[in-house]
């Protein structure tokens, strides 16, 4: 009966043993498990960010940027500065209502004295031809100094510009009345106008005469009505 009872004992000991251990081993793996999977991860990004930092140092990328910031402003100081050399050379900034005649014929040079006291408000402006201010509007028609010299040009705005009988009678439009009615003979064709305009230009010096230099350089009363007239006032 003793031995029953030992053995009874025994095996209940031994039992309880066995699912205490049972029920310890899995949550010990578990612990374990989590313990590893978290120090994995752990590591594994600690590698990644500071792979990330090995291949992009902040330093290199800092230089990086502005050196290419430099050189996008450099050619662009250097495209303004060729522009601006451009301007300075040929000048577009030109003035309207502009009369370019012969300076040295006198035939001309009256005829301009004579708009010049007609033209009280002062809208016409005045240039020799054979002055160094007067090549931009000439540029500007696409004409030549010996164009001019048969038939004088009005530039009365940008891409606007007549020579002949219709300059004559457009600078007569802009005097005030009665000079400006003048201005109606526009509505005579052109063939028929600027006939009688070439023949008295062709034989003016003949029958007027002409100066060895601008006339108006005689008359320098006149000179603040010229365009060219610092360039006058130096060659006097």
């Amino acid at each position: 009966m003793m031995r029953n009872n030992m053995t009874t004992l025994t095996r209940g000991v031994v039992r309880n043993l066995l699912l205490t251990t049972k029920s310890k081993t899995p949550s010990s793996f578990y612990n374990r498990s989590i313990s590893f999977t978290s120090s994995s991860t752990l590591t594994t990004t600690t590698t990644t960010t500071t792979a990330k930092a090995a291949a992009t140092p902040s330093d290199v990328v800092s230089d990086a940027v502005p050196d290419v910031a430099d050189v996008e402003e450099e050619d662009e100081e250097e495209v303004l500065f060729s522009d601006t050399e451009k301007t300075a050379a040929e000048p577009t900034l030109l003035q309207p209502r502009v009369l370019v005649y012969d300076g040295v014929c006198h035939l001309c040079h009256g005829g301009v004295k004579w708009v010049i006291q007609a033209d009280k408000y002062k809208k016409i402006k005045y240039c020799c031809v054979q002055s160094k201010a007067a090549e931009p509007y000439l540029r500007l028609c696409g004409l030549e100094r010996e164009d001019v010299l048969r038939r004088f040009l009005f530039v009365e705005g940008p891409g606007l510009y007549h020579r002949a009988s219709t300059a004559a009678l457009k600078v007569m439009s802009y005097l005030p009345l009665p000079y400006s009615a003048l201005s109606t003979l526009l509505v005579v064709p052109t063939p028929l106008r600027d006939p009688v305009y070439d023949y008295i230009a062709k034989r003016r010096y003949e029958w007027f005469g002409k100066s060895e230099d601008c006339l108006v350089l005689k008359e320098k009363e006149l000179l603040e009505r010229f365009i060219d007239r610092e360039e006058m006032m130096d060659r006097s």
